[in-house]
C-alpha cells in the first residue's frame, strides 16, 4: 500500500464518527436506510478494486452524490470503517467476503459458508452483513474466482477445454500456485476430488504471478492458479479450463453500502446499472488496460461507462 493511502486509512479510522451498530444494538436492525449526499467509496487498492470504485464513484456522482475515493489495501481496516459508516460502499466479492464475516464472526476455524451457490452464499452473505449495519446490494454478472490455466499447446494437443477435461486425460500436473493450494478444498484437493486430476506437486510461485505463468508456458509446470479476470493470460499463451463441475464458490462482484449513510434506493439503483452490463470479460479487458497498457483506472473506468450508455 502506499503511504498516502497507509496514512489516509489511519486518519480515517481515528477520526471519522462512528454511525454502525453499537454491541448493543447488534443483532438487530434499527433505523430507516440512510442516503448520504456525499458517500466516501472505498477500493482494496489492486486493479480490480481500483477500476470498480472508480465506476461507482462515476455513477454515484451521475445520480446526484458528491464522492470521495480512498485506498485501503486491508479488509481487516476497511470492513471495520464500512461499519462505522467512514467508509460507505466498496466493492466486495460475495463468497470471499461471506467467510471473512464468517470468521469475523464465529472464528477462523467455523465451516465456510461461501459456496458454488450464488443464491445461498449471497444469502449466508446477508445474514452476516445485515446485523453489522452493512446493506449487500444486487450481484451482477462479473464474477472474479479462482481459475486454472494451462498452455495452448498443451490444451491442443490434449483436446483440454475443461477441468473434466484433464482429470478424464490420465495426465500428471504439477501446478504452479500459492503456497496454501496444498490444503484448500478448492485448490489442489478439490482438483483430485472433484475432477481426479493427478496433481503430483504444488510449486509454491504465487497466485497468477508472472513467475508462475512462466513456469507452465515453459513445460516446468503443467498448470496454473489465477483468476477469472486475469488479463495476461494470452501474453504467455495460456488458456482457462473452464470449472464444469463448479468447484470454486460464487465469487460475483457485489457491493456493500452502509445502511446508515447509503442504504437508500439512491445508491442501490445507481450502482445497479452496472450489474446490468459487466461481464467477467470487461473485467479482464479493463484490468488488461490498466496493468499492460499502463491507462489510468479513472480513465479506463470513464470509457467503459461511456461506451455502455451509463455516462451521458
Amino acid at each position: 500500500m502506499r503511504r498516502g493511502a497507509v496514512t489516509a486509512a489511519l486518519l480515517l479510522l481515528m477520526t471519522g464518527c462512528a454511525t454502525g451498530p453499537s454491541l448493543e444494538t447488534r443483532g438487530e436492525v434499527t433505523g430507516s436506510p440512510g442516503d448520504s449526499r456525499h458517500l466516501v467509496v472505498g477500493s482494496a487498492g489492486f486493479t480490480e478494486s481500483d477500476l470498480l470504485a472508480q465506476m461507482y464513484a462515476l455513477l454515484l456522482n451521475q445520480a446526484g452524490y458528491t464522492t470521495s475515493l480512498i485506498t485501503v489495501a486491508n479488509r481487516e481496516l476497511y470492513e471495520p470503517a464500512l461499519e462505522s459508516g467512514q467508509i460507505d460502499v466498496v466493492p466486495e466479492y460475495a463468497a470471499t467476503f461471506a467467510d471473512w464475516l464468517n470468521a469475523k464472526v464465529n472464528g477462523p476455524d467455523a465451516p465456510t459458508v461461501g459456496s458454488p451457490d450464488l443464491d445461498a452464499t449471497m444469502k449466508a452473505l446477508r445474514r452476516l452483513a445485515t446485523p453489522r449495519g452493512l446493506t449487500v446490494l444486487a450481484p451482477g454478472r462479473a464474477v472474479d474466482q479462482n481459475a486454472f490455466a494451462v498452455s495452448a499447446p498443451y490444451a491442443a494437443k490434449h483436446h483440454l477445454k475443461t477441468l473434466s477435461d484433464l482429470g478424464a486425460s490420465g495426465l500428471k500436473v504439477r501446478l504452479a500456485a500459492g503456497d496454501e493450494c496444498v490444503r484448500r478444498p478448492y485448490c489442489a484437493p478439490g482438483l483430485r476430488k472433484v475432477y481426479g486430476i493427478d496433481i503430483t506437486a504444488v510449486d509454491p510461485k504465487g497466485v497468477g504471478t508472472t513467475q508462475a505463468k512462466q513456469a507452465v508456458q515453459s513445460g516446468q509446470d503443467q498448470m496454473v492458479l489465477t483468476t477469472t479476470t486475469d488479463a495476461t493470460l494470452a501474453e504467455f499463451d495460456l488458456v482457462l479450463l473452464a470449472d464444469d463441475r463448479h468447484l470454486q464458490n460464487a465469487d460475483y462482484v457485489v457491493p456493500v453500502v452502509n445502511r446508515s449513510r447509503a442504504g437508500g434506493p439512491g445508491p442501490a439503483e445507481a450502482l445497479g446499472r452496472l450489474n446490468e452490463v459487466l461481464t467477467t470479460a470487461d473485467l479482464a479487458a479493463m484490468n488488461q488496460q490498466v496493468d499492460s497498457w499502463r491507462r489510468l483506472p479513472q480513465d479506463v473506468a470513464r470509457t467503459y461507462l461511456e461506451d455502455k450508455g451509463l455516462l451521458k
